[in-house]
């Protein structure tokens, strides 16, 4: 099940031109973008581990985001 709550995905998917978004399509969504951020922490995770930190910056999430 996924965590991101399918109001803010179906907002989202408005603001971004949709008309209507049925529930599974909403559930893909969140599904989708749960995989992304999780990909996307691994990667600017091991960019922090090299800078020598246990934080997470906003510096190792944009380059990680780059690289994907």
């Amino acid at each position: 099940m996924a965590d991101l709550p399918v109001a803010a995905i179906v907002r989202i998917a408005k603001k971004s031109g949709a008309k209507r978004v049925g529930r599974d399509a909403a559930m893909t969504l969140s599904a989708k973008a749960e995989d992304y951020i999780a990909q996307l922490t691994k990667e600017a995770n091991k960019l922090a581990i090299h800078a020598g930190r246990k934080t997470l910056k906003e510096e190792d999430v944009e380059l990680a985001a780059m690289s994907a």
